[in-house]
């Protein structure tokens, strides 16, 4: 039996976070051999955390990493349990990596297609190492809840909070514009880009209920008078829902479609994310 020191016990305890009292018994049952009370203390951690499955993961964060040499931009989620853990450096580097590898490598389908892949500058660890070791040194849920990579041109942004995170697909160069417009996105938070994706039965609902409104405002004017006013209300209506039809906030004379199409630009889809939701 190896002698189990207590600068050793100290020095894996370094390694991995985790209380020394665990770090010792690990040790003990490994011999010594620290690569293996790693593979013991992830074993014992999963145990763990397969108890804890099912509890809310109400905080984490957004990333994006948009990769100059190719273009793509990548976009994840990543939840956890509790805010200060979201705060934390640890949590920052694991979803900087996760974001950084969905961007800059082949590609992924799948939360656990992507966790599968190496650590970006690590080909001797995958995300999967990183996210259990993680997992296993804080004792919460995590979850990869949401991912997507774009390869058109685009711009982004993630809000201070990391609560936020847009992405503005668009045909034409200026992607200092398509940026400002996801900026508009975070705050303004249309539901859809344009008119014509806004269901009928929801324009038609809409539009009958703006007709009884208006013709008991304006009885008595010709009917004529009463469909410019529904139709002007129904504009308001559309601004509220269609990126492409508000107020653009940085020039709020225009409309987001009208400073799109004097700066070259067609906005193609937009993909706006909340944390959680």
């Amino acid at each position: 039996m190896a002698e189990i020191t207590a600068a050793l016990v100290k020095s894996f305890r370094d390694r991995t976070g985790l209380p020394m009292m665990e770090c010792k018994k690990a040790l003990q049952e490994a011999n010594g051999d620290e690569e293996l009370a790693v593979e013991l203390l992830r074993k014992s951690g999963k145990k763990t955390m397969e108890k804890r499955e099912g509890r809310e993961t109400e905080a984490g964060r957004i990333a994006v990493c948009a990769d100059e040499a190719t273009g793509i931009t990548a976009m994840v989620e990543l939840l956890c349990e509790s805010a200060p853990v979201a705060g934390t450096d640890e949590f920052g580097q694991l979803i900087g990596n996760i974001v950084g590898q969905l961007a800059k490598g082949p590609g992924a389908k799948t939360p656990e297609e992507l966790l599968a892949q190496p650590v970006p500058g690590n080909p001797n660890r995958t995300l999967q190492d990183d996210y259990d070791d993680l997992v296993n040194k804080i004792r919460e849920v995590f979850k990869l809840n949401r991912m997507i990579r774009v390869e058109n041109k685009c711009g982004s942004y993630v809000h201070h909070n990391s609560g936020i995170g847009v992405i503005v697909e668009i045909e034409g160069d200026n992607t200092t514009l398509a940026r400002d417009i996801c900026m508009h996105v975070a705050s303004m938070r249309p539901k859809y880009v344009a008119k014509d994706e806004v269901d009928p039965a929801a324009v038609a609902k809409e539009k009958e209920i703006l007709g009884e409104s208006v013709r008991a405002e304006n009885a008595g004017k010709p009917a004529n008078i009463i469909e410019k006013i529904i139709e002007g209300r129904l504009k308001t209506f559309f601004a509220e829902q269609c990126l492409l039809e508000q107020p653009f906030v940085k020039e709020p004379a225009k409309t987001v479609g009208q400073v799109a199409k004097e700066n070259g630009i067609t906005v193609i889809r937009m993909t706006h994310w909340v944390l959680g939701q």
